[in-house]
């Protein structure tokens, strides 16, 4: 099974979310660090779709401006555009599968997908 994680390596919750990948056996796991490679807007789209929730659960509040930019009550349209332009909006970590996509927090939820 291939694993797609959206990932930053400074992130503890990332970090033990990617071991939990690695140490799974049978699991074949694609690392890609958005906030060097941000996924574009149709990408998040699908994403949060797939996943079942808004762009709005996946955006990022802790450390970020998206309060005082009014994100949290944006429509989905232009918190995706904040989020492709400023990846550092995106919440993390974000995994894919061929079972579906988790917002990986808790870490444990990617055995959802698993």
């Amino acid at each position: 099974m291939k694993a797609t994680i959206w990932h930053n390596p400074k992130c503890g919750t990332s970090r033990n979310t990617l071991a939990i990948l690695e140490e799974t056996p049978g699991v074949e796991v694609i690392v890609i660090e958005y906030l060097r490679k941000p996924p574009t807007v149709e990408k998040l789209a699908q994403l949060y779709a797939d996943a079942g929730i808004t762009p709005q659960q996946g955006l990022r509040i802790k450390g970020t401006d998206a309060i005082e930019r009014g994100l949290a009550q944006a429509d989905s349209r232009a918190v995706l555009a904040a989020m492709a332009a400023e990846p550092a909006l995106i919440e993390r970590p974000l995994v894919e599968t061929g079972k579906g996509v988790r917002l990986c927090r808790p870490k444990e939820t990617v055995h959802d997908i698993l």
